[in-house]
């Protein structure tokens, strides 16, 4: 049988931590920014936790 081949595109998307945590940017800091108040344009900034329903399509994309 072949060997099971990761989503090269998610590997690109999210990052993985040490304690298994998948981190991924934010949504909504790609345009539209004009309008949007500063307060949440910062807010956007930075990478979080994927959310749980999320992570366990994630993984198996990676392989993992």
């Amino acid at each position: 049988m072949p060997k099971m081949k990761s989503h090269t595109g998610m590997g690109k998307r999210v990052k993985v931590t040490g304690s298994g945590k998948i981190v991924a940017q934010q949504a909504g800091l790609r345009h539209n920014l004009e309008k949007k108040a500063s307060k949440q344009t910062r807010r956007l900034t930075g990478t979080v936790e994927v959310a749980a329903v999320d992570a366990k399509r994630i993984k198996k994309l990676l392989g993992r």
